[in-house]
């Protein structure tokens, strides 16, 4: 399976996989470089999934502030505000 099509729980899972064997020891060389090298993609495909989560997380956080606040009110004769309330 291509890692890109990997969950963040599934690439995080084969990685903690990957350390403890590469931790044993007991892989001939060309093996641990191999498993290595999948570590590094699964490292760096986890990065990217959690990356793009917190940045949906932020978005959302900024839209849930900004529909907090009241839209301007525009009297006339008055200025509005940021606060939403109007100036004399």
């Amino acid at each position: 399976m291509d890692v890109e099509e990997l969950s963040f729980e599934e690439a995080f899972a084969r990685l903690e996989e990957a350390v403890r064997t590469l931790e044993r020891g007991d892989l001939a060389l060309a093996e641990m470089v191999a498993l290595y090298e999948e570590g590094v993609r699964l490292s760096e495909h986890c990065a990217r999934l959690l990356d793009a989560a917190e940045l949906r997380v932020t978005r959302l956080a900024q839209g849930a502030e900004a529909s907090l606040e009241p839209p301007p009110v525009d009297l006339p004769g008055r200025a509005a505000t940021s606060n939403g309330l109007a100036q004399a």
